[in-house]
């Protein structure tokens, strides 16, 4: 009796010693990671300066901040930094519920997969042989390419409205049948270019996969996340609630503006589920990654077969695959997105193959680049050479002719909530500024040549044009603005 009471204590000592080194390597872990945050580009001649998160969320007003890191197909540790609410101090933690923004779209095509695993529906059949009421209109650019699964999925499927600003707590809640039609707060979804011929980011496209699932499943849309995708993940912690249903108000961060002010009513809705509407945690989304991961390594079953998480993996036009976005090839294949709601902005990105992951979740506007400095610190810490600051030289300001491109600016698309969205490029001294009124943001630029500029903090760069009747810029190789003529 005495050596099998000694043997169980020599035991509970060992353990209780093993658990205290694991926590203390943890905690040193997270620590690098945390006090190791980077900017997006070091110029020459400087030293590279590592920031904590604290600093850095005060710096870009983001109230909370919520991470889960995956190692080796497992995830690692996860924690919740700052308010998930200011008007109760309520903080972040690692369940605190926030809106994944267009992280939403990878997570609902699953729902869309599962119907082609099941034999329900066909990637390349014509979406229109599946809905019931609203249909896709057809027109000249629908006579010879349909849409399709596939397609609406890989964002090929040439249909339009980009994104959703949602809808405040008082504002009437369209069914999907009203925003496809254009009776919500965004344009009727259509069909404007020729199906397959081109990469156009939709979210209305998704909309339309939505109402597929809905009319071919016969149950809502968070009806069957709920069951056939976020439960048989263990993501708990997630819904497609919308509106959120009372129970998680009290789990639910708050949305911040630019400014870190809270929103009124605390956040928008998004009728649009599956383009804009899942409540989820970075822990959840790391299972998400999990559940793909060990399909890919034949490690266990998932919500889907290996055939076609194979297929959701396989690059389409601009490296796009059925859901996420895609980058790096064989052991480096890596599947991911961001999000951005009003007042939410999100990113999470993991190896197809190799186990790592990470997912950052902000309730801010302005947690775009706070993500990415976290970004970078992880990235640097476990050595994913996945973003690494850039080093450039810059030249002087009063080296080139500046007055030409000094003024103001539109972008050459109306965002939706918003309408024209201006840019001003101005001069203070030897700085160049970018003043960005409707985000409350200044964004000082590097000059790298004449016509060519980089934000000193994001790493996003500016390439101006200039013709005989328009100055114009492209920003981050993605948005085209027009110089506005006072």
């Amino acid at each position: 009796m005495r050596k099998s009471v000694l043997i169980i204590t020599i035991l509970l000592i060992l353990q209780s010693f093993f658990f205290s080194c694991r926590s203390t390597s943890f905690d040193e872990e997270i620590k690098a990671v945390e006090n190791g945050l980077l900017k997006a580009v070091v110029v020459k001649g400087d030293s590279v300066a590592r920031m904590s998160i604290e600093d850095r969320m005060k710096y870009h007003k983001v109230p909370g901040v919520s991470i889960a890191v995956v190692r080796d197909g497992k995830l690692r540790w996860a924690k919740g930094y700052g308010f998930a609410d200011t008007n109760d101090s309520t903080r972040v933690d690692e369940n605190t519920l926030f809106q994944a923004g267009s992280i939403s779209k990878p997570l609902a095509a699953l729902a869309a997969l599962k119907l082609v695993d099941e034999g329900k529906a066909d990637l390349d059949a014509d979406v229109n042989t599946y809905l019931k009421g609203w249909k896709v209109e057809n027109n000249r650019f629908t006579e010879t390419e349909k849409v399709t699964l596939r397609r609406l999925l890989t964002h090929t499927a040439g249909t339009t409205v980009h994104g959703f600003p949602g809808y405040s707590q008082t504002d009437s809640f369209p069914s999907d049948d009203d925003v496809l039609s254009g009776r919500g707060n965004t344009p009727a979804v259509m069909v404007d270019t020729i199906p397959g011929s081109i990469w156009r980011y939709s979210g209305g496209g998704y909309t339309v996969m939505e109402k597929v699932v809905e009319d071919i499943s016969g149950m809502p849309f968070e009806n069957y996340m709920e069951e056939h995708i976020l439960r048989p993940l263990g993501m708990k912690n997630s819904t497609c609630e919308q509106p959120l249903s009372e129970k998680y108000h009290r789990k639910a961060s708050a949305a911040y503006d630019a400014q870190g002010t809270i929103i009124e009513g605390l956040w928008h809705n998004y009728p649009e589920q599956a383009a804009a509407g899942l409540w989820t945690t970075p822990s959840d989304l790391a299972k998400y990654y999990i559940g793909v991961y060990d399909v890919m390594t034949d490690k266990t079953e998932s919500v889907l077969s290996k055939e076609t998480v194979g297929l959701m993996l396989t690059k389409d036009k601009n490296n796009w695959g059925l859901g996420p976005a895609l980058s790096g090839e064989g052991d480096s294949l890596r599947f991911q997105h961001g999000g951005k709601n009003a007042g939410f902005t999100n990113y999470m990105t993991g190896f197809a193959r190799r186990g790592d992951a990470v997912i950052v979740m902000t309730n801010a506007d302005n947690g775009g680049k706070l993500t990415d400095e976290i970004l970078r610190s992880v990235s640097d810490y476990y050595e994913w050479g996945i973003a690494e600051p850039r080093l450039v030289e810059l030249e002087s300001s009063d080296a080139h002719n500046m007055e030409p491109l000094l003024g103001r600016y539109v972008l050459d698309e109306q965002i939706p909530g918003i309408g024209n969205y201006y840019l001003e490029f101005v001069k203070e001294g030897e700085k160049l500024i970018v003043i960005d009124s409707i985000a409350g943001e200044r964004v000082e630029m590097g000059v790298l040549d004449s016509l060519h500029f980089i934000d000193l903090e994001s790493g996003e760069e500016m390439i101006f044009s200039l013709s005989n009747d328009t100055t114009a810029f492209m920003w981050g190789n993605r948005f085209r603005f027009i110089k506005v003529e006072e």
